[in-house]
């Protein structure tokens, strides 16, 4: 079974982010790692590569040079290689585009299975996975909380705010996976060292046959600003009438 995960090399939520001069974010010049909502597809899949006698669990990204040390970490988690489509034409690509790219290149590297974290932590948008699949022409279960295979569809659990959901699509498919669905395991100082050489292999657009056209955004950012700093909030003393200040506080602000 040949299992690909999509992982995505975003900024340190700690991390002082900068702008390109097109208000896109520089993702080359701020501290990354790989998204934590990533670490959650890829311990499914190698838990599924555990079960699976031949499975195969590859990686693919998009993204600057950098963007090879999240792919590093996932080999260090487990793993056998990895694909990182590279090229300065990507730059501020947006959903649409990078949806594009990446079922491109799982077209080109084969697959059974696609796993990917339930969204960024960078954009949050979630509307990836669905689009990938889409071009894929494969089914899409997201939001994923378990998943199990029997080689031929893959059964899964979703849990959503009025009812547990059990789902089953045939082989390939593609799923995203919540942070509900387990503990990510820590890479071994063994397994960090023995990623180091695992192979990654490096793909353009010319590789993938995408005229660099293709690739832009369907939406502009027009500024970038500094968020304003937060207020001090209104405090209410009770002293027997908390509740009328509260109803009126709610009042002047339209609340109500």
């Amino acid at each position: 079974m040949k299992i690909v995960v999509l992982v995505k090399y975003v900024p340190e939520p700690t991390a002082t982010w900068s702008f390109a001069d097109d208000h896109t974010l520089d993702r080359q010049n701020v501290e990354g790692r790989l998204s934590e909502l990533d670490e959650y597809a890829v311990e499914q899949a190698l838990r599924i590569a555990e079960t699976v006698p031949g499975a195969h669990v590859r990686y693919l990204t998009m993204g600057p040079a950098r963007a090879a040390d999240g792919l590093r970490k996932a080999l260090a988690m487990g793993g056998d290689d990895a694909v990182h489509v590279l090229d300065d034409a990507l730059h501020g690509a947006d959903a649409v585009a990078t949806s594009l790219v990446l079922a491109t290149a799982l077209r080109q590297a084969g697959f059974d299975l696609v796993l990917c974290g339930m969204a960024s932590t960078d954009a949050e948008m979630s509307v990836v996975p669905a689009m990938v699949a889409d071009r894929l022409g494969v089914p899409a279960v997201t939001l994923a909380a378990e998943l199990s295979t029997d080689g031929s569809a893959v059964t899964a659990r979703r849990d959503t705010d009025v009812a547990t959901e059990e789902l089953t699509a045939p082989l390939p498919a593609l799923l995203s996976i919540t942070d509900r669905s387990g503990d990510v395991r820590l890479p071994s100082f063994r397994n960090i060292v023995a990623a180091k050489k695992k192979p990654v292999v490096t793909w353009s657009l010319a590789d993938l046959g995408i005229a660099p056209e293709r690739i832009g955004a369907a939406t502009v950012v027009r500024a970038v600003r500094p968020r304003p700093a937060r207020e001090a909030g209104t405090v209410i003393t009770d002293e027997g009438d908390a509740a009328v200040q509260l109803a009126d506080f709610l009042a002047a602000n339209k609340l109500l």
